[in-house]
This record gives C-alpha cells, structure tokens and sequence, in this order.
C-alpha cells in the first residue's frame, strides 16, 4: 500500500484518487472547493460518470479515499502527490497555467517530506520544469523532491475503463529513480510502461489527441466528399478500418469532436507551434472542418425545412458525447445559439446533462423523454449518439412531429429504414436516396 495525494476531484483527479485506492492504496484527494469536498464525503459526485459513484463509495467506506480542503492533511503522509487541475484554454488558445502554479506554490508551502510531485494534467511542453523551478523557489526550506510527468489519456464516460485497463503508461522524468517509483505503482495495471523525459512525456499527449482529432476530421471531410458523388462513408470507414495501419476508432462520420480534450489540446499544441515559428497547417484545418462539420449539419436542416425562423426544432442530446453530462465544447451549443439567433423555437432532451446545458443555453425548452420532445416538432436533430436513442420507436416519433424531418447528425439511423417510415431523412456522408440527392 502506497500513501497517494490527489490535487484536484474533477474528471482527471477523481478517477486517479477512486482507481488508486481500489488498487489498495491510502489516497487523499484535496479540492479548494468546500461544497465540492463536502459532497464527495456524503458521496455526492460532482460530474456523471458510470460507475464512479459506487467506486467511490466502496472506498470510502473501506477507509482507502479520503477528500479534504486541506493541503496539511493531504501531504501529511504522501509519498506521491498527483497534480489534477483544470487547464482550461487561454485568449490565444494557449493553456492557463494558474491552477498548476497554485497548486505547486502551496505544495511547495506545505510540504514536510521528501515528495514525487506527478504532473497529471494535461500541460504545455516545458511545464514539468517550469513546476520543479516554482517548487525550488517556493520552499520556505529545501527538501527533496522530484516531479514525474504522467499524462492521462482517459475517455469521459469511459474513465474507470480507461484507467483500468490502459493502452500504455508515460512517464517522464530527469530523475530516474522518481520514474521508476512511479512506474512501480502502475505496475498492477499491467500494461506497457514508457519512460522517458519530462518534454518528450508532454509533447505524447498532446500528439496523441491531435492525431486522434484528426482523424474525426479526416472522415468528416470524406463524409462531405461522398455526398457529393454518392458513396456511403460509414461503408468507406468500415473498409478503411480493416486496414492495420488505419484501424476502425475514431472513424465515425458525424457532428464534430467537442469536450474538455480535444478542442483545448490542438489549440494548446497549435498556439505552441506558432509561437516558435512553425506553421500548424495539418492542426489548423483539423480545428477549421471541426468548426465547419457544425455549420454543416445546420445547412443540411436549412436545405430541408428553409428558414428556420418561427420553426420547432427538437435536439436529441445535448453532451459532446454520450455517457457524460459534460457540455464543454459541446457542438449543441453552436446548433442552438444558431436556431435561437434565427428565431426558431429550440427544444431538446439528454438524460444526465440539462443541467448543465441550461446554464449555457437558458433558452432551451428541455423535455422528459424524446417523444415528448418530437411532440409538434418540425424537425429532429440527432446530436449526441445516445445508446437509448437507437431504441426508439420512430412511428411513434414520426406520429407525433408536425414535420417528419430528421437530420441525423451522428449516422444512428439507417437512411432506408427512415425513409421507408416517411422521414425525410439526411446523415452525415450517407451516399444518394432513391431521387438522387445526397442522405
């Protein structure tokens, strides 16, 4: 058992604290936010994330977790100290490092003991020596530590999964024995371990994300191309994925990727290749048909029903994705500031994430369930790809719209099929209907 500190309860941090201590290990979690930690404690979580509501429990109750507003008490006996902030996109899309620093500077301030200070939290190239300088500096009295970048690579709605079960773990670090104490701990994972330096740690995160934003825009692209001249880029897509060298993830036609990861991560990387004087032309047209993929299913509605003023039109889902109440990002919000700014009447349905989404959008009438959502509607827009949306029964969505029209903005449905119940139906790159005319 390993003593663990976890700066920071959002997405990153309160995966990291809950799996670490179902691996048998004593973690601490501190937050700044009282209301935050006092919620955990009564095992309220502060987002939606399967599983992670008993997982945190269990441990809790197995005195393994514990979430505190005090770094004292969070340090007290941690051998390693997780740093998990929030690092959110600045003006020029580069990271806003404040939380790190803050969370550095108190560490630095509090800590009594030798430390492994990790880097979790997705950061700038140079942020691991940037936070070993602010600790040197910082301390009212020199102790030895060493920081270790060990950048996460979780999906939101599949975090526990994810931890559990990874692709690989980085690690970075100009201190190798730190590195190999870090590595120890993934150990149980059993997965492959890369240990490398501190830059070189950094700069494979944000190359992994970029890569994988870049495929769902390449597809996208294609998407646009196969309407034009009537192929099925779900079909092109499964045949691509065949290909080892290609693989089938994240070669899903659709509305765009959006969320905390990202978007924030190709500007970040972006912003960093400008600022030394190279040209991020690849990342630049990832971000600009992301951008567009959105105005793309917006042109599909207006094509089908015209001006939407007057109009009402329904938002099947609401999160950038499914399983999460997350709306960072999210390519609803550019569909319904659209169709608000253009007068239409905009309703929508999510399972976990109305909340949130009418902190953004308080002009959004929120249904219960999809049917009543689609009653006297115009037109449907699928959004998020909700595994319940899959099930519906479209006769009785179609019987209750006043418009049967359904611009399917993730490809749930099959063209024909819709068609066939008497939608006018358009997906994303579907290839030609009966009449010649792009699905």
């Amino acid at each position: 058992m390993k003593n663990i500190c976890v700066i920071g309860v959002g997405y990153v941090g309160l995966t990291t604290a809950a799996c670490f201590s179902d691996l048998g290990n004593k973690v601490v979690a501190v937050d700044i936010s009282e209301e935050r930690v006092a919620n955990l404690k009564k095992a309220i979580m502060p987002i939606y994330e399967p599983g992670m509501s008993e997982l945190v429990e269990r441990n809790m109750q197995a005195k393994r977790l514990f979430f505190t507003t005090s770094y004292e008490e969070g340090l007290a006996d941690a051998e390693f100290v997780f740093i998990c902030v929030g690092t959110p996109s600045g003006v020029d899309g580069e990271a806003d490092l404040r939380y790190v620093r803050q969370a550095a500077e108190t560490i630095a301030k509090t800590m009594k003991h030798p430390l492994i200070i990790i880097n979790k939290s997705t950061v700038p190239v140079g942020t691991g020596d940037w936070v070993s300088n602010i600790v040197h500096e910082t301390q009212p009295n020199p102790i030895d530590f060493a920081v270790v970048s060990c950048p996460e690579f979780l999906r939101e709605g599949a975090a526990i999964s994810d931890f559990n079960n990874p692709d690989r773990t980085v690690l970075g670090s100009t201190n190798r024995e730190a590195a190999d104490k870090v590595a120890q701990l993934h150990l149980p994972l059993r997965a492959p371990i890369i240990v490398t330096d501190l830059r070189t740690a950094e700069m494979i995160k944000y190359a992994s994300n970029a890569f994988l934003a870049t495929k769902i825009s390449f597809i996208n692209e294609i998407a646009r191309v196969c309407e034009s001249l009537g192929a099925d880029v779900k079909e092109v897509a499964a045949g691509m994925g065949y290909d080892k060298r290609i693989g089938n993830r994240f070669l899903e036609a659709g509305i765009g990727y959006g969320g905390s990861c990202f978007p924030k991560d190709v500007q970040a990387l972006a912003h960093m290749a400008n600022v030394h004087g190279k040209h991020p032309q690849l990342l630049t047209a990832v971000m600009e048909i992301n951008d567009n993929q959105r105005l793309h299913v917006i042109r599909k509605l207006e094509e089908m029903i015209g001006s939407v003023e007057g109009k009402v039109i329904g938002l099947l889902g609401l999160a950038f994705k499914q399983d999460t109440d997350d709306m960072r990002e999210a390519p609803s919000i550019t569909v319904a500031d659209y169709l608000h700014e253009h007068k239409a009447t905009v309703r929508a349905y999510d399972p976990v994430a109305a909340e949130n989404a009418l902190k953004l959008m308080p002009y959004l009438q929120m249904s219960e369930d999809p049917y009543e959502l689609a009653t006297g509607c115009d037109a449907l827009i699928v959004v998020t790809p909700w595994n319940e949306f899959k099930q519906l029964d479209m006769e009785r969505v179609r019987d209750v719209m006043r418009q049967a029209i359904l611009v399917d903005a993730r490809n749930l449905y099959e063209p024909q099929a819709m068609r066939d119940l008497g939608f006018a139906y358009r997906g994303i790159g579907r290839g030609y209907d009966g009449n010649g005319e792009p699905v």
